[in-house]
């Protein structure tokens, strides 16, 4: 025994200190690896939320730039292309429309080339958001050969379908 007291410990002892050290490091090990999991689901959820922010400012900029943008030229493919991103009443209602401004369009000689210049979310959540885009625009047609400019305020709805943002209602504010 007198080689386990060099310590100040007995054998009895030293047993009861390894057994306290081994539920110890067990703790932290369990404390060390829930902590890290806890991180690692709230990176993905930060992650999760930026790329649908992202996903959503990315399809109300191309669809303010799609509603902004117009050549009489081939106002069937520019009116296809605000369609492709629409959905609900205000595909219903831009598609109802379509056949008359196509009309105008061509009778006016209108051209119309929009530009992002910002877009913020207002809201949103996995199924929906609200997004207000800042949009200008060079208009020209017969009576403005030499072109208008015109900027525009838009609140846009979107719902996510099938992977996709589409543009649920179109509003012009401010």
């Amino acid at each position: 025994m007198v080689a386990s007291r060099s310590y100040g410990l007995t054998v009895r002892e030293l047993g009861g200190n390894r057994k306290a050290l081994t539920v110890g490091l067990v703790v932290a090990t369990l404390l060390t690896t829930a902590a890290a999991l806890w991180l690692s689901l709230r990176l993905y959820d930060e992650h999760e939320k930026d790329t649908r922010r992202q996903d959503i400012l990315s399809a109300a900029r191309q669809s303010a730039l799609n509603f902004t943008s117009l050549d009489y030229r081939h106002y069937d493919r520019d009116s296809a292309n605000v369609l492709e991103s629409a959905t609900g009443d205000f595909k219903k209602q831009f598609s109802a429309q379509t056949q008359d401004l196509t009309k105008l369009v061509a009778e006016n000689r209108s051209v119309s080339e929009g530009q992002v210049l910002d877009a913020g979310i207002v809201r949103s959540d996995a199924h929906s958001a609200r997004v207000l885009v800042v949009a200008d625009s060079k208009v020209t047609n017969i009576g403005v050969p030499k072109g208008q400019a015109r900027t525009y305020r838009l609140q846009l709805d979107l719902v996510h379908r099938n992977g996709r943002w589409l543009t649920s209602d179109v509003e012009f504010v401010g």
